[in-house]
């Protein structure tokens, strides 16, 4: 009996740590960083994904670590930290009326009006 509950808990804890790891950017594919005075507007399709058009008709898709409620409505602000650069993975926006905060996730070339990936 004994065995079985360390070994149901190593089961649990490893399962979390892959999950954990899952959740980090992978090494391999850098972080993507946009020039905030090169965005022309954005959109959002849903309450989970950001698409921030360019001035050169790059459309970059960002789509948030989780659901924020209320993003698609009330639309969001951002501080730009280092100046003039939006960064996926490593800021966070905070949706206007609500003040929900929301994590970023990675940057990707998006095509299509939901933001799929080119």
């Amino acid at each position: 009996m004994k065995s079985l509950l360390v070994a149901t808990v190593l089961s649990v804890a490893a399962s979390a740590g892959l999950a954990h790891a899952a959740a980090r950017p992978k090494p391999d594919v850098p972080n993507v960083c946009i020039d905030t005075t090169r965005i022309s507007n954005t959109t959002v399709p849903n309450d989970r994904t950001i698409l921030f058009h360019m001035d050169d008709g790059t459309v970059w898709a960002n789509h948030l670590h989780n659901y924020c409620s209320g993003l698609r409505f009330h639309g969001f602000a951002y501080v730009a930290t280092p100046p003039h650069q939006i960064c996926g993975n490593l800021m966070t926006i905070r949706v206007l009326q609500s003040g929900a905060i929301c994590m970023l996730g990675r940057f990707e070339k998006a095509s299509g009006p939901q933001g799929e990936k080119k």
